[in-house]
């Protein structure tokens, strides 16, 4: 009996390590310079690129992208630092740039720690399927994006990204933020700026 069920599990173990999820091995990268830290399946390739401002002038930038069959995983950082903008400004620019493409179906407050931002849920016009967050701090946006690809649309994995986004600074860092995020989500926000409801629906 005893043999049956080593058996059972071995066989079990073995089909989980070889399905696509398994096959992942997500893992937290850390970038102190710029004070933040997020999960990816597979190690992300980094560029030194520019952002072009809702002024019209292209700013210092850098992406953290990881692309698999399916998916694409997008962080870029822009320092605005230097341009003067609101960050009402800045956050009304990034969402109109991300939605050239799509349809907006979710536009809702967003918040990791203390600091507060958007969340979107965008539809392109290919059929693809985008979990983004927008933040302004310190004179940088961080702009995250998970996207899944048709036809097999990965929502799960698009959202995981998103959310696994938690800035490094220990003032906007809340007790317990990696615990959550490696639960697969965060810390409940505040009624006046719900996180993530309906980010199944994408």
């Amino acid at each position: 009996m005893r043999l049956i069920t080593f058996a059972v599990a071995l066989f079990a173990s073995g089909l989980a390590a070889g399905s696509p999820a398994a096959a992942q091995s997500w893992k937290e990268y850390a970038y102190p310079d710029y004070a933040f830290a997020v999960s990816f399946p597979a190690e992300p390739k980094i560029e030194t690129t520019t952002y072009p401002a809702a002024d019209g002038h292209p700013v210092p930038a850098r992406v953290y992208a990881v692309e698999q069959p399916g998916s694409a995983f997008k962080m870029t950082v822009a320092d605005l630092s230097e341009t003067g903008l609101e960050e009402t400004v800045v956050i009304d620019h990034a969402i109109k740039t991300l939605s050239q493409d799509g349809e907006i179906k979710l536009n809702i407050p967003a918040r990791v720690g203390r600091v507060f931002g958007r969340q979107l849920s965008i539809l392109g016009q290919d059929g693809s399927r985008s979990s983004v967050a927008l933040f302004y701090l310190k004179g940088r946006l961080y702009q995250i994006e998970g996207k899944s690809l048709p036809p097999g649309n990965a929502t799960s994995d698009a959202i995981r990204f998103q959310q696994s986004l938690i800035f490094t600074e220990a003032s906007n860092r809340q007790p317990g933020d990696r615990q959550r995020r490696e639960r697969g989500q965060r810390g409940a926000a505040p009624a006046a700026a719900p996180e993530n409801p309906g980010a199944e629906r994408l």
